[in-house]
């Protein structure tokens, strides 16, 4: 696995030498610094501990957290992730130069929060009639039965909270890359809002 901490900058278009147009996301990609290096002989599994963006304000940070940064001898990172990779040494840095143009990767992210909403905004339900009188406009309709089983059917799709939810979308095609800037280019949409952290990998 190759893998990346990345903030979601939002989406543009770019056009091919046919005059395609592209529609893409912008990810500053890294640089990520690693932290901790993991072994089958001590952890039992191996990978690697990246850190993205150094955080200027130290006293957020644990004094647990604070010890593992120095033991490295790294800056504080804000945001920590583990990758299934190998073949790297605390302090090396993995960049957007890692991937390359026409690469499938998958991304992950935390969508946007929508607080609490109805059935007609969560579910797709169509709703009741919009005419005149009608007192059935925007209501979920009948959630259980009287007789049997006497109770609301576990599962079933209601009014609540939507959003806010670790999502991962798979078979992403990286369009291009600049890792002068440490951009990644992907095709399509990604989860989040933008600024928010991803995490990009690709299977080797």
């Amino acid at each position: 696995m190759t893998g990346i901490l990345g903030k979601k900058l939002g989406m543009t278009q770019i056009f091919t030498e046919n005059g395609k147009n592209i529609p893409v996301t912008v990810v500053e990609a890294g640089p990520c610094c690693v932290i901790q290096v993991k072994t089958i002989q001590k952890d039992g599994y191996e990978a690697v501990k990246l850190g993205f963006i150094e955080s200027k304000k130290i006293r957020k940070i644990s004094k647990s957290m604070v010890g593992v940064f120095k033991k490295a001898g790294v800056p504080v990172y804000r945001t920590l992730k583990e990758f299934r990779m190998t073949g790297l040494n605390i302090g090396d840095f993995v960049k957007a130069e890692s991937f390359n143009k026409g690469d499938i990767v998958s991304v992950s992210g935390t969508s946007k929060g929508k607080g609490f909403q109805g059935v007609m905004k969560r579910h797709n339900f169509k709703g009741g009639p919009s005419s005149h009188g009608s007192m059935f406009n925007r209501a979920p309709g009948s959630i259980g039965a009287s007789s049997f089983p006497s109770r609301v059917w576990r599962g079933l799709r209601m009014a609540g909270h939507m959003g806010d939810e670790r999502i991962t979308v798979r078979n992403l095609t990286i369009v291009d890359i600049r890792p002068e800037l440490n951009l990644i280019l992907i095709k399509g949409a990604l989860p989040g809002p933008e600024n928010s952290i991803v995490e990009i990998w690709k299977d080797s």
